[in-house]
Parts: C-alpha cells; structure tokens; sequence
C-alpha cells in the first residue's frame, strides 16, 4: 500500500510551516519528485490557474497544506475572508484532482473542524455534530466542507482522497506576524520583545484556564506520511497524541524559556475560545503511529528557530 517513492508529489503550501515539514519529511522517506509553487507564482485560489497548473505538472500525489490561517482575532474578524479563501483553495485542488486522475489526494483539516461543546478527548465521530466556536466559525466551516467535498469525490468516483486532522502544531517555519499566528509563536515574539525592551508587565488575552494539546510540526509530518502509506477511508483520522496543558501553564513556560521575569496580566474582556481542545489520537495510534518528539525539546527548537529567522 506504500506509495511508490518516485511518485510526482505536489505539495501545496510548501513554504508554510507544515508544508516545509511535510517537505523534509518526504525527502527523508526518499521521495524524489516533489513539486511545489509559493504563493507569487500561483494563485490557488484562481481555478484556471489552479488547472493549468495541474494539467502541466501532472502530479500523482497531491497533499493540500496550503490555507489561510491566523489568531483568533484575525479569525473573528474576518470569517468571510477565512471561508472564501480556503473553501477556493481546496475546491479547485480537490476538483483538480479528480480531473487529472491523482493516485491519492490527502487533505489537511483542522481541530477547529469539531464542535465546541464536543466531549473530550475529541473522536472523529464528534464531527458535525454540534455548533462550532464561534471564534472561528469562517475557517472551521470551510475545512469541513474539504472534508466532505474528498469524501463526496470517493464515493461518486473512487477516488482515494483522505482527511487528517491535526491538533494544534508548532515547530521550524512558523508565523510570528501579530494577527497571523497562533498561540505558542505570538507567546514567543511577545515574551521575547519584552524580555528585550525590559517591560514590566505583558498583557495575555483572556483568562489562561483554556487547555491545548500541543504538536511538533515534524511529528505531524512524519503522521501524514504513515498514512499516505497505510490509510485509505472515507473518514477523517486524527493526528495527535501532543501535550496538553492550559493557556496560563503555557505562558509561564514560555516566560521561563525566553527569561523573562515581568509580571502577566489578563484581560479577561477578550474571548477565550474553545474552551478545551484535546484530539483523541486512538486510532492513528492502534495502527502503530505515535509522535517522538518531547514538548520541552519542539518548544526549545521553535525558540531557537525564532531567535535565528525573527529577532
């Protein structure tokens, strides 16, 4: 069931943080005709240039890591900016796909996809079956319906198009702009700029009490790849087995990672979304896939990599 190493693979979004790892990773398996296109040189939300991309490259595998992605305000903000993109993006790639016959599609979800009173940990029979958070209603809404557009193009025309869902990711390449990135790397730059600065206090949103589940983006990596291999079904499969800690356990790490020593404020006028967020990793994990990377070791590297690329 092992895809064939010198399989045409097109990653999309491969200059984002899960597309590099999605990259390495593949190299390191030993493929060698991977495929891809930045943002500059090709619109994917543009169908025609979506399908004249695809036509040409003739790409046997395709993995869509690419999306518009942001914070919770960015999210909150701008729903319909979150929606329309991303619901462009996969469409013409999953459409693209069943065109040009692609051997396998596998497509990236999100743990934002589940309902946000959904019991815990969160199984994949969660889906759909609760009002979302409302935070980020826009982005989730979209995803799930990457989802079930891959599952509609199975069923219909056979085709071996999968989703996964990972849980919250951090690593190597992430995005440090304000209003574009997510928790861990907006924490980093701020405790590292006012470690820097000598502030006397940071102001963190919310309440802290919300709790995380955390991945190293090259786990996630390396758990695409195990399944490009050994998955094949209509349903989603989570990728997760991170750590899990609250929002104010988180600060107080990264507070010690970066040395600063100011005091935290909180500013519980400011939404605290989800309320908890743990992927339940069972199935992925019955079929021998587990991640190896320690939160301690991915938190320092991540450190590390903003010292070197961001400060």
């Amino acid at each position: 069931m092992s895809l064939p190493r010198d399989s045409k693979v097109y990653i999309a979004g491969h200059q984002g943080m899960v597309g590099r790892a999605l990259w390495r990773a593949m190299e390191t398996a030993g493929f060698t005709k991977l495929i891809g296109r930045t943002r500059a040189e090709l619109d994917l939300r543009d169908p025609a240039a979506t399908q004249t991309f695809l036509a040409a490259e003739q790409p046997e595998v395709i993995i869509i890591a690419a999306a518009k992605v942001g914070g919770i305000e960015a999210n909150r903000t701008q729903p319909a900016d979150f929606f329309f993109d991303n619901q462009q993006i996969q469409t013409n790639l999953i459409h693209g796909a069943h065109r040009l016959g692609a051997r396998k599609l596998l497509f990236l979800g999100s743990s934002c996809m589940y309902p946000r009173e959904a019991a815990q940990p969160l199984t994949e029979s969660a889906l759909c079956s609760g009002p979302l958070e409302p935070t980020n209603e826009g982005y989730a809404t979209a995803k799930l319906a990457g989802w079930k557009m891959c599952q509609a193009y199975r069923q219909q025309h056979g085709h071996d198009f999968i989703t996964a869902i990972p849980t919250n990711l951090f690593g190597l390449f992430d995005h440090y702009e304000p209003g574009r990135s997510h928790v861990i790397p907006a924490l980093i730059a701020k405790y590292h700029q006012a470690k820097a600065e000598g502030t006397a206090s940071v102001t963190n949103w919310g309440s802290g009490a919300p709790q995380r589940e955390f991945l190293n983006v090259d786990d996630a990596a390396a758990g695409c790849m195990f399944l490009l291999d050994h998955y094949s079904k209509a349903d989603p499969i989570n990728i997760a087995g991170g750590t899990e800690l609250s929002i104010r356990e988180l600060n107080e790490q990264i507070a010690a990672l970066t040395t600063y020593s100011g005091a935290v404020e909180w500013d519980t006028e400011k939404p605290d979304g989800m309320p908890r967020k743990l992927l339940d990793d069972s199935r992925l994990q019955a079929m021998g896939w587990a991640p190896k990377m320690s939160f301690a070791d991915g938190l320092e590297q991540a450190y590390a990599d903003y010292c070197e690329r961001v400060a």
